[in-house]
């Protein structure tokens, strides 16, 4: 028997007890939960702080867990056989080297992105020195929020979670380059990981980590684990708080991008001997203050807005294009230079409202026209309907597509082509092409303006009076270059 057994495992070879394997199917469980923790918690927030649960005064962590980082699977999309890039147990890729173009480069994008969805106002400045920020985290677009409002000369750090972001080649570049993200394991190694980031803390850098460890759902600050803490008293810098508002609103768990204006203030540095729960409640004491402050506003802005986005503020832009396509001397521009920058997101509708009104006016001043009618037309002379009818003889309806550029009314065209007999599908044709190319660019051009401008909408009523001001004055200069 034993030259049967020596025969088959090898000469002399002992027979070493077979460590018990778990069920496929647990195992593939097991595996399950580690993709889902992946995605449960952004990159940005769920900094591992692996440091353990608050109040835990070595900041490392369980003993059992640390063996467990080092022991067991990693987890990551795979089976629990492959391992991961930044998994637990293996040190993640080291970080790029720290870059101020870098930084300011991610701050001018994310400060775009949000003036487009609704804008960013900071208050508060950081310590000229490194330091680690803490804030709340209800959103995915709280790293954002804090790359466009943080300095660059901070060059400012984001922890971010080593088993998902740093799982595959692709996350950890976007981590990278778009949030200047380094790897924090969850389930192992995540202090020492933080720890990484002592020496660029002692340079001046910002290490930004968010405490609570996953996404808020109903704009709670949950509680703090220690990890921030114990970085930043082993690192010799101070720790600052920072509450961050209006991201739920922006990109709320679960839900989809809607515009909103978001809101960070910087607080304080904590004292050296502050816990996690001192934290927590300065974090707590921001967040709850900047979100019931109202932000500065214009009454006439609000106003206008409102009648804007209620039922009559498309009628409103249908009668103004399209009296001013009969008569009113007011051009619709003026109209969607005034509501579309009080409210940006209705400028789309707004601009094809004022479209339509301004197409069905200039067919009804065309056959008006065409049966002898004439509507008084003010702010208009001789020499504008001379040219006119010289366009419209040369061109028929297609003479309608100097229009937008040469400063004569679209009233005059809509009259002297129905007194040429212009056929009035042609016209309704050449007359879409021409207004809708300059409608819908000029409401677009003032929506977009009022994104831009929307930290600074107490000063609505100023634009308002410049706006008519400039408008009247051009008008002026228009009449006059065409008497």
């Amino acid at each position: 028997m034993t030259a049967r057994i020596a025969s088959r495992t090898g000469a002399g070879a002992r027979s070493k007890p077979r460590r018990p394997r778990r069920p496929v199917r647990q195992r593939r469980r097991s595996a399950t939960v580690g993709h889902r923790r992946g995605h449960a918690v952004a990159g940005a927030a769920a900094v591992a702080f692996a440091a353990g649960p608050p109040g835990d005064p070595r900041g490392r962590g369980s003993r059992r867990l640390r063996g467990a980082g080092r022991r067991g699977p990693a987890f990551g999309r795979g089976s629990g056989r492959r391992a991961v890039s930044g998994g637990p147990g293996q040190a993640p890729a080291p970080a790029l080297a720290p870059s101020r173009l870098g930084a300011a480069l991610r701050r001018a994008l994310w400060w775009v992105v949000l003036t487009f969805t609704g804008g960013v106002r900071r208050q508060g400045q950081l310590p000229h020195r490194g330091c680690v920020v803490v804030a709340n985290h209800s959103s995915h677009a709280d790293t954002a929020a804090l790359l466009a409002a943080l300095g660059a000369r901070h060059r400012p750090a984001i922890g971010a979670a080593a088993d998902y972001w740093f799982a595959s080649p692709w996350r950890r570049r976007v981590c990278r380059v778009l949030a200047a993200g380094f790897p924090v394991r969850r389930t192992g190694g995540g202090m020492d990981d933080l720890m990484s980031m002592a020496d660029g803390l002692r340079a001046g850098r910002a290490v930004v980590l968010f405490p609570e460890g996953t996404r808020g759902a109903d704009g709670a600050v949950g509680a703090f684990h220690r990890g921030a803490l114990v970085l930043a008293e082993r690192s010799g810098v101070p720790v600052v708080p920072v509450g961050i508002t209006g991201t739920d609103r922006l990109l709320p768990k679960h839900g989809r991008l809607r515009p909103s204006l978001v809101r960070v203030r910087i607080g304080e540095p904590l004292l050296p001997s502050a816990t996690p729960e001192d934290a927590r409640a300065a974090v707590a004491a921001l967040h709850a203050r900047t979100g019931t402050e109202p932000p500065r506003d214009s009454p006439v802005r609000r106003r206008v807005a409102a009648v804007a986005a209620s039922r009559w503020g498309l009628p409103l832009a249908v009668a103004w294009a399209c009296a001013e396509a009969l008569s009113w001397p007011l051009m619709p521009e003026l109209l969607l230079g005034i509501v579309c920058v009080a409210l940006p997101r209705a400028a789309p509708r707004l601009s094809l409202a004022a479209l339509a009104g301004s197409l069905a006016g200039g067919l009804l001043a065309l056959q008006l026209a065409n049966t002898g009618h004439q509507l008084p037309a003010p702010l208009t002379t001789d020499r504008m309907r001379v040219e006119v009818r010289h366009q419209l003889a040369a061109e028929s309806a297609s003479a309608v597509r100097h229009q937008p550029w040469n400063g004569i009314p679209f009233k005059v065209y809509a009259a002297e082509a129905g007194r040429a007999d212009v056929p009035a599908g042609d016209w309704l044709a050449e007359s879409a092409r021409a207004r809708g190319a300059r409608t819908l660019t000029v409401g677009a051009a003032f929506g977009t303006l009022g994104l831009l401008l929307h930290r600074f909408r107490r000063f609505y009523g100023a634009y308002v009076a410049l706006l008519v001001a400039g408008f009247a004055a051009g008008l002026s200069l228009i009449v006059a270059g065409w008497s």
